[in-house]
Formats: structure tokens, sequence, C-alpha cells
């Protein structure tokens, strides 16, 4: 007989395996290869997020202060930027909570450490005018579209954070817009850097084009710009992969490999510019670096250990590939301005492709070395 106690084992093993290492094994990617479990390798990612957390609370309060003529003290802006971000992230573990802890204890199996990172990507990538009904419904899609309908932690194709967003980008793409991002906090308008290149139009300069609308390389590099609430700043995400690269947690191929392919893309645009090209084309890589998500999203979304490459040669593809990817979107298909979230979700979609083709070049390679040797023989 199944008592209550049974059917809230999930909710018992969260807890107690909070502090403590449990002795069970992972029975499905991602595979810990060490004595610190899963969990403990998702409280530094979620740690390695902090950076962009308060960097992005200040920047809300930075952006409301400074559009109303007000003083920009730290107080103000943590003050103001907290009362934005801080219920966004609360829904956000909420309602995404509810269904991790439903389909754990309906199947009987542990509640995913993975959901403390979803939810922290998930709350970065908003805009602050989002609605929180709306973070609501997009964080339910995310974990139940993008992961629980595969089986769950390690089963499923997409990023549930990436699945959420993007279902959001689509359903409410006036919050995703990146020409209103504070409206609904204080009543003003202001267009991102990526709105801005996006509406220039052919046969201008870019970098002229950004400065005329008031923003510097190092404001965006700092993350002093309008935009979602995490995605701005692309010194606070340097200072997360820091973390992530020497605790080992994320892969520096993909990372790597996502920035030349990045960088690569956009020299090679520059060299197709012709005088009536679109603006786009005329963006150096130094700026394609610090305007819109590529720092985030390249460090904290495509390094996602289940929905991306497990072999290093497919992370070299994954990676390389993403970041031709983005700057292909952004320059040829104004429509979407950024191109970070398409392009990770496109090669989630791949990544198992990818692997199982470089298994196969590997086994084949392996048949050729022992035929060889026998014949040697």
């Amino acid at each position: 007989m199944t008592t209550i106690k049974d059917k809230l084992s999930p909710l018992f093993e969260a807890v107690d395996t909070f502090i403590r290492t449990p002795g069970a094994t992972a029975p499905s990617a991602p595979y810990v290869r060490d004595h610190v479990d899963l969990k403990r390798v998702m409280v530094i990612v979620v740690i390695a997020l902090f950076p962009c957390l308060f960097m992005g609370i200040y920047n809300v309060g930075y952006q409301v202060l400074q559009f109303q003529n007000l003083p920009t003290t730290f107080s103000g802006c943590m003050g103001i930027g907290a009362n934005v971000v801080l219920p966004i992230m609360l829904v956000t573990y909420l309602f995404g909570g509810f269904w991790e802890v439903l389909f754990a204890v309906v199947r009987r199996k542990r509640i995913s450490e993975g959901f403390l990172v979803t939810g922290m990507l998930f709350t970065l990538a908003m805009p602050p005018a989002i609605e929180l009904w709306q973070v609501a419904v997009g964080i339910s899609f995310g974990v139940i579209f993008g992961k629980e309908i595969f089986g769950g932690t390690g089963r499923n194709i997409f990023n549930p954070a990436l699945t959420g967003r993007a279902f959001m980008f689509f359903s409410y793409p006036i919050q995703f817009s990146g020409s209103d991002s504070y409206a609904a906090i204080d009543g003003f308008t202001q267009a991102t850097p990526l709105s801005i290149l996006g509406d220039a139009g052919y046969g201008g300069q870019a970098v002229e084009a950004l400065h005329q609308a008031g923003y510097s390389w190092s404001q965006a590099f700092i993350g002093l710009i309008p935009g979602s609430i995490g995605e701005t700043s692309t010194l606070a995400c340097l200072l997360g992969l820091f973390l992530l690269l020497i605790t080992r947690v994320a892969s520096w191929r993909i990372v790597l490999a996502c920035f030349l392919g990045f960088t690569g893309a956009s020299l090679a645009v520059m060299a197709l510019q012709r005088p009536e090209s679109m603006t786009y084309f005329s963006l150096p890589p130094h700026w394609h670096w610090v305007i819109g998500s590529f720092a985030y999203g390249c460090i904290f979304m495509t390094t996602d250990p289940v929905s991306s490459p497990a072999t290093n040669t497919g992370r070299w593809i994954y990676g390389i590939t993403i970041g031709t990817v983005i700057v292909l979107i952004r320059v040829f298909n104004p429509a979407f301005t950024d191109g970070v979230l398409l392009s990770i979700i496109f090669m989630n979609a791949f990544s198992p492709l990818i692997d199982h083709f470089v298994v196969q070049q590997h086994i084949k390679q392996r048949t050729q070395r022992n035929l060889a040797c026998a014949a040697a023989k």
C-alpha cells in the first residue's frame, strides 16, 4: 500500500541531499566524474550567475532613475531594481518549482537540481517590463514542454530556460521587442542598441549610429544599457565564466568555439560590406561582443551539459556553428535583431546528431587502425 510519505519521497530526498551528498549515481546525463555531485555543480552555476543578477538589479534601477533625471545612487538603483527583479524571480521559482515537484511526485523520481539553474537563467533573460502572469506562463511552458515531456533532466533535447524564453518571445513580442524595456515600470520608452541597429536602414555606419544614440562601448561592456535583466553586462558574464572554468563546470571548448565562430563571421560580414549594405554590416566584432545577449548565451546557455554535445569534437562544431549563425541572423534578418536565442535552440536540436557522427567517425578510424595493425603483423 502506497503511503503519503512514499508519494512525497522526492520532497524528503531533495531536502535531505541539499546539504549532504547522496550515495546514488546518476541514471542519465549529465554525468559528473568527480566527488562533487550534480547538486553541487548546479549550485556552482547559480553562484556564477550572481554577478549577472546583481548587475541586472542595479541596471534596472539605474535606467529608471536616469530617465527620470534623478540621482543614480547605488542604494537607489539597487532598491528600485530589486523591487522589479525579485518578484520575477519569486514567480519563476514558485511556478517552475511547482511543476518540477508535481512531475517528480507523479513519476516517483527525485527532484531535479537543474531547476536551480533553469529558474535563474529564465529570470535573467526576462525584460524588466514583463508581467508576472506572463512569467508564470513562460516558465511553466519551459519546464513542461522543454523538459518534462521528454522524461525530465538528462532526457530533454532543448534547454528548458531557452524553451520558455522562446515561447514568450513569440507569444508576447512587444515586451521582447527591445524598444520599450522599461515602459511598464515608469512610463518611458528607450531603444536598445540592437533595436537601433535593426532600424538603421542601409548605407549607414553602425558605430556612429550607436554613438548618436548615446551608447559607448565601455557602457555596453559594463552593462549600463537597456535590455533584459541579466544579459546586458558582458563584464558580469565574464566574472561568471571565470568561476565556471576554474571549477571545470563549463566546457571551455564550447565557449571558445562560439567566440571564434562569432568573431570570424562578424569579420566576414564586414568584408562583404558595400555602400548600399545594411548598417549592421559595418558593426565591428568588438561591438558585436557587448550588445545583445551574446555573452550571456555563449557562457551560460550553450554550455548546458544536457542539451550540448558530449564529445570534444562535437563541442567545437556546436560552438562554432552557434557563433556563426548568431551573426547571420543579426545581419540578414532584421526581424530578429539578436539571434542568440534562435541559434542555440536550433543547434540544441542537432546536438545528438553531431555526437552521433563524431562517434561513428571515431569508430571508423579505430576500425581502419586495427585493420592496418592486423595487416602489418
